[in-house]
């Protein structure tokens, strides 16, 4: 795997995470549409989130594979610049990884509020 198909990959997975919030969105719609019959609701909801809770598997797949696939690169080359990754990474914003206070914050909010981004 080169790192331009690791790159390919890396969008691939961003595209699926998209999809998977799109199909909970398509739930929380359904569950919110006044029209809607209670148990028409019900069911279309249900079938949108276990649809997104499948890809939710995949993309977890995807992602194991990818960074078990980048170990094993960085393990069969010896010639490898660590220092020069180190510079690169030092130069990228990714505040809700770097952040402990940032990471899982849907998880610990209180209010009640949705807060995606």
């Amino acid at each position: 795997m080169s790192l331009e198909k690791l790159a390919k990959e890396l969008e691939e997975t961003a595209r699926q995470t998209s999809e998977m919030v799109d199909g909970i969105s398509s739930a929380i719609a359904v569950m919110h549409d006044a029209k809607s019959t209670c148990e028409a609701a019900r069911k279309s909801a249900v079938r949108d989130i276990v649809v997104a809770l499948q890809a939710q598997d995949r993309i977890e797949q995807r992602c194991t594979n990818m960074a078990k696939a980048v170990r094993q690169l960085i393990a069969s080359d010896t010639s490898i610049n660590h220092s020069g990754f180190d510079e690169i990474w030092a130069h990228l914003t990714l505040d809700e990884l770097a952040v402990p206070e940032l990471s899982g914050v849907a998880a610990r909010v209180q209010n009640g509020e949705v807060d995606l981004f």
